[in-house]
């Protein structure tokens, strides 16, 4: 018997193989679904996500996911958002046009691009980037990043940014050109990663792996 089970939420809208393949070897057992009843009952969940913001909210607003997902965070149970997940977590986007997220972290999310005086960068930001602690004061202790150095590598694919309004909710950055990229958010259950811990070598698997213990 696998001593973690996790349970990836399937709304058409990312990667499902590569993550699940990450969790099992890990150690965990995986349960794929689309079915909001079967949410409440989880032990850990990951929401993934690949492509426009506006369509994923649509597809979990389709398929009733949408508020399953928030009474499951409000309920305290571990929520780990990958990616277009973790962006979905603020309130909103401006990417085509203004869109509200689940609202579980404070924020919003914009272009790399967006910020007056940024230099003009390669849409989407692809390739890796580095991990370092938001503050020094930061502790990475009884997080995800616990079994990380600050300097380590994660694989990142994406073309916007999210933006907490609490500092204190950005575990670690990465910068690309003069961004900061908020790169690892949480809040309290609540976790998001924008770069892909399934992609990133065992670096990856050591934050997968921590999540489940959490």
């Amino acid at each position: 018997m696998n001593k973690f089970n996790a349970t990836i939420i399937d709304y058409g809208v990312g990667n499902l193989m590569s993550v699940r393949r990450g969790l099992e070897y890990v150690g965990a057992s995986v349960n794929i679904t689309s079915d909001p009843d079967k949410l409440a009952d989880a032990s850990h969940i990951i929401l993934p996500g690949v492509g426009a913001f506006s369509n994923a909210m649509e597809a979990l607003t389709n398929l009733n996911l949408t508020e399953a997902i928030i009474n499951c965070a409000n309920k305290g149970i571990p929520l780990l958002a990958i990616c277009l997940g973790m962006q979905l977590l603020l309130d909103e986007s401006e990417e085509f046009g203004n869109t509200r997220g689940l609202g579980l972290i404070s924020g919003s999310v914009i272009s790399l691009n967006s910020q007056e005086g940024i230099e003009k960068l390669k849409i989407p930001h692809i390739g890796w980037g580095v991990l370092n602690r938001m503050r020094k004061e930061i502790s990475w202790r009884n997080t995800i990043l616990e079994n990380l150095r600050e300097g380590e590598s994660l694989y990142f694919v994406h073309s916007f940014k999210a933006i907490p309004r609490n500092d204190d909710h950005i575990l670690a950055i990465c910068k690309y050109g003069e961004n900061d990229i908020a790169s690892v958010i949480v809040k309290d259950n609540v976790m998001g990663c924008q770069f892909h811990p399934e992609k990133s070598g065992e670096v990856g698997l050591k934050i997968l792996k921590k999540f489940l213990t959490i």
